[in-house]
C-alpha cells in the first residue's frame, strides 16, 4: 500500500479534478494521474472517469474516497498528536483574505505566528473576490460580512464583530464644521468605500437604536482602507471605516471620529474552513491563534 496513492487521489476528487488538484499542492497532473492509475490497477477497478470534457467519481471510487479520507485523516492525527507534545510546527498554511483584513486585521497576528513558529510558512492570497476555498487548495479565509454567510459545506466560526465609525480629518472639520447630528452630514463631502460611483448612504444608528440614513455623493470611491484613511486625513472629506483601522490615527491626533454617540453599520469577521477534522498541525494552531488574536485586534 502506497499511502501516496491515497493523498493524491483524495485531493483529486476533493478539487474535482486533477488540474486544480495539481495546481493546489503545486505538483504536475501527470504526477497524480500516475499515482490514481496505480491505485486503480492495484484494486482492479475504475475510480475516476476522466474525459477532456468531464470528470466523474464512479461508485466505487466514492465508496473508496470515504475509506481513504478517514485513513489520512487518523495519519495526520497520529502526526499532530505527537508534534503537539514536542511543540514542533512546521509545514504551510494558505489563507485567503480581503485587502483590508490583510492590512488592518492579520499583519500583526501573521507577523507574531511565524516569529512563534519558524519552521511554518504562510501563503496569503489577498483578494476582494471570494475564492473557492476547496478548488483553490485554500486552508482558511477570512470574510467580513454583515448579513450571515450562504450556507455552504465550509466550517464558519465567527471571529468577532466589527463596528464602523465616521471619521474626518482635523483640518477639514476646522474649515467644515463638527456635525453635531447627523442632518448636519448632507452638505458634506464624502469618501466611500467601493469602487463604483454612484452615490453612497452612510447608514448611522445612534445609543437608542435609532437608525439614519444619510446620502452623500462620494468625492472619492475606492476599494482601498488605505487610500480612503489618508484622503480623509488629508483633509478631503468624512468616511465610515472600520473603527480598528483608524484607530491609530485617532491616538496620534491625524483622525477624528465624528459623531461618536453614531455608529456607521455592523459586520463580523468570520473564519470559513473546509473541514474541522484532519487537519494539518499548523494549519490547526493558526486557526486557533486567529480565534484568540484577531478579536483583541478588531476590538473598538
Amino acid at each position: 500500500m502506497d499511502l501516496n496513492d491515497y493523498f493524491y487521489f483524495v485531493h483529486v476528487v476533493e478539487k474535482r479534478g486533477f488540474a486544480p488538484a495539481g495546481r493546489a499542492l503545486d505538483v504536475p497532473k501527470s504526477r497524480l494521474s500516475r499515482h490514481v492509475r496505480q491505485l486503480e490497477d492495484r484494486l482492479g477497478t475504475r475510480l475516476i472517469q476522466r474525459t477532456s470534457r468531464q470528470f466523474t467519481v464512479t461508485d466505487a471510487g466514492e465508496a473508496f474516497y470515504r475509506h481513504a479520507r478517514a485513513a489520512l485523516d487518523e495519519v495526520e492525527a497520529a502526526e499532530a498528536s505527537v508534534l503537539r507534545q514536542t511543540k514542533m510546527l512546521s509545514g504551510s498554511v494558505r489563507l485567503s483574505c480581503s485587502v483590508g483584513v490583510a492590512q488592518f486585521a492579520v499583519r500583526e497576528a501573521v507577523s507574531t505566528f511565524l516569529g512563534r513558529n519558524p519552521d511554518v510558512k504562510i501563503i496569503q492570497q489577498v483578494t476582494n473576490q471570494t475564492v473557492d476555498l476547496i478548488e483553490s487548495g485554500v486552508d482558511m479565509a477570512i470574510r467580513g460580512h454583515t448579513g450571515p454567510l450562504p450556507d455552504s459545506s465550509l466550517i464558519q466560526s465567527r471571529l468577532t464583530p466589527v463596528e464602523w465609525h465616521l471619521f474626518a480629518g482635523h483640518r477639514y472639520l476646522k474649515k467644515h464644521g463638527v456635525p453635531a447630528s447627523p442632518q448636519d452630514l448632507e452638505n458634506h463631502a464624502g469618501l466611500k468605500l467601493g469602487w463604483r460611483p454612484e452615490y453612497g448612504h452612510w447608514i448611522l444608528r445612534g445609543q437608542d437604536e435609532t437608525t439614519v440614513s444619510v446620502p452623500f455623493e462620494p468625492r472619492l470611491c475606492s476599494d482601498d482602507m488605505v487610500t480612503l484613511k489618508e484622503v480623509a486625513a488629508d483633509g478631503m472629506g468624512i468616511v465610515a471605516l472600520p473603527a480598528y483601522v483608524c484607530r491609530p490615527d485617532v491616538e496620534r491626533g491625524r483622525l477624528m471620529r465624528v459623531l461618536p454617540n453614531w455608529t456607521a453599520g455592523d459586520a463580523q469577521l468570520s473564519l470559513l474552513m473546509p473541514s474541522r477534522r484532519g487537519l494539518p498541525p499548523a494549519v490547526e494552531a493558526f486557526a486557533g491563534f486567529l480565534r484568540e488574536a484577531v478579536p483583541v485586534i478588531c476590538a473598538a
